[in-house]
């Protein structure tokens, strides 16, 4: 193996998106912003699409009109941005709808696309994208109106179940929406793992389909697996990598693996990390590099090809946890130079 394989199961991937669907009596939708959370949208959305989702997710409208042509012309593809300026000839191309965040958006679309779908997002207490309550009550009767094709918002601490805030937003989309005549939704996975009184129409989850928490009963979706370059005997008191911030406390094997922070992994986990090797673990040993990184195999039998960095013995939560960070950055860094592999689908 001359390079990190990255191997990406895409029947895993559909059923944690069956299952997540099955919580809810509501429409499932599946977001796939920032290349499907890394894993490429170009596989894992017409996966998503052949298990039953009928309603996609994305960040920006060139993302949309990327996934218009994975897609083709079924699909409902909704933009989270908006309606910004220079957008129009991609939302009316590609059949884009976007979800309006505020009344300057709403104007942009009113006169650069009048009659074309669009969604609304409001802010239910996260202070980040949406209309505000006092915009919403200005803008409500004209925007629905128009029939959106969905009013949504997002919740910000649903990965705390017992977080007050959940039902904070809860009872502030409630207020701002309760008796209208559009579809809602509040939920992404978090919001669906707390019950049915935040499903609503639609549901909208992202990282529960990549095998991330908080949907504790997700398949494993991503396998990382890394050749070892080389090995090597490391005697007492010698260092090990820049800055020689790991030494060995007694003779060592000491192998080199062909990855680093430029393919994404973080150099902030070195210290806590490790590979695995069959269902033994190794430590990792010293600090991540750009394109290597050192690892204890003292005790295992043989030299392996490859260790695995990424699969079912530790996800994605696991290596955010040693960096300090969360699952979605993990996924959303796997660089460009693993060889990626699909299987399923």
């Amino acid at each position: 193996m001359a390079q990190a394989k990255l191997t990406i199961d895409l029947d895993a991937l559909c059923a944690n998106w069956r299952s997540l669907d099955a919580l809810s009596q509501t429409e499932t939708a599946a977001v796939v912003k920032a290349d499907a959370y890394g894993l490429g949208a170009d596989r894992v959305a017409p996966a998503l699409a052949g298990a039953g989702a009928r309603t996609f997710f994305v960040a920006l409208a060139e993302e949309g009109a990327k996934l218009r042509r994975i897609l083709g012309p079924g699909p409902e593809i909704c933009v989270l941005g908006g309606h910004m300026r220079g957008d129009i000839a991609a939302i009316r191309e590609a059949r884009l709808i976007p979800m309006i965040n505020s009344i300057d958006q709403m104007l942009c679309h009113v006169e650069g696309l009048p009659g074309h779908p669009f969604g609304i997002q409001l802010d239910s207490g996260m202070n980040r994208l949406g209309m505000e309550p006092a915009e919403w009550s200005a803008l409500r009767d004209i925007a629905l109106a128009q029939k959106p094709f969905l009013v949504m918002s997002h919740l910000a601490c649903a990965d705390e179940p017992d977080h007050a805030m959940n039902r904070r937003q809860l009872d502030a989309f409630r207020a701002m929406t309760d008796g209208i005549d559009a579809p809602r939704s509040l939920s992404a996975t978090g919001g669906i793992l707390l019950g049915d009184h935040y499903h609503f129409d639609m549901t909208r989850p992202g990282i529960g389909l990549y095998g991330g928490r908080p949907f504790a009963e997700a398949r494993h979706v991503v396998t990382l697996r890394i050749p070892v370059i080389q090995t090597r005997e490391v005697q007492t008191g010698e260092t090990v990598g820049y800055g020689n911030t790991w030494t060995a406390e007694r003779p060592t094997r000491v192998a080199t693996i062909a990855a680093g922070y430029a393919d994404g992994i973080h150099r902030a986990m070195g210290p806590q990390a490790y590979v695995g090797i069959g269902d033994a673990p190794a430590k990792i040993l010293g600090r991540i590099s750009m394109d290597l990184i050192a690892v204890d195999l003292t005790g295992i039998e043989g030299t392996p090809d490859s260790v695995e960095l990424l699969g079912p013995h530790q996800g994605v939560d696991t290596l955010a946890d040693w960096a300090g960070t969360i699952g979605y950055e993990v996924l959303t860094n796997l660089g460009p130079r693993y060889a990626r592999h699909y299987i399923g689908g």
